[in-house]
């Protein structure tokens, strides 16, 4: 594995565990996110708990590729929650401007993510 590929691992690894942790820390902030026809606390442990393990399992040579896999998978579900928040009145990011710059920014999750599968 490059150095780039490392430092990405590192920096994915400590990102999705701080907000899997977040989810159960601060469950209010997220249970904004999370649309009203769902569980909003069932959803908001199940999801922490799903980004604490993929993030601790990028540090782990034997589970890396799986866990960049989940990652790319988990980002891709995220993106219609993400777009039907942009389309909301009041988006629960906080204002459509941030709205809107989080779209590109899953879509760069998503390609670092694939490409750190492919390695």
């Amino acid at each position: 594995m490059d150095v780039s590929m490392l430092i990405l691992k590192i920096i994915f690894g400590a990102f999705f565990c701080y907000a899997g942790f977040m989810h159960f820390k601060k469950p209010k902030f997220f249970n904004k996110f999370i649309p009203n026809f769902l569980p909003k606390r069932m959803v908001n442990y199940v999801f922490g708990a799903i980004e604490f393990l993929l993030g601790i399992s990028l540090f782990f040579d034997q589970t890396f590729k799986n866990a960049a896999l989940g990652i790319f998978i988990l980002m891709t579900l995220f993106l219609p929650i993400h777009i039907w928040d942009l389309l909301k009145e009041k988006p629960a990011i906080g204002s459509k401007k941030l709205a809107i710059i989080r779209i590109p920014i899953q879509f760069l999750l998503m390609y670092l993510s694939y490409l750190m599968y492919l390695n």
